[in-house]
């Protein structure tokens, strides 16, 4: 069952909307609709994985970095 309902959008989201269709007559629904399955992360992080990042930012907030040419060399793939 389709219900209908009214918002308020800035005439600049509007625009940006009606930029992301993908044909003329496509609806607002289903541009909301695609933005919001996009936005639904179906496989969320892993603790292991979000440790690992903080981990990294620690890191680079240290300066512990290694530039490309380093890794090369360190692994002999130059």
């Amino acid at each position: 069952m389709k219900t209908s309902t009214t918002i308020c959008l800035d005439p600049k989201v509007k625009d940006m909307l009606t930029s992301l269709k993908r044909y003329p007559r496509e609806s607002y629904s289903s541009v909301v609709k695609r933005l919001a399955n996009m936005a639904i992360d179906e496989e969320p992080l892993s603790d292991e994985a979000i440790n690992g990042i903080e981990e990294a930012l620690e890191d680079i907030k240290r300066g512990r970095l290694h530039s490309e040419e380093e890794i090369l060399k360190e692994f002999d793939l130059s």
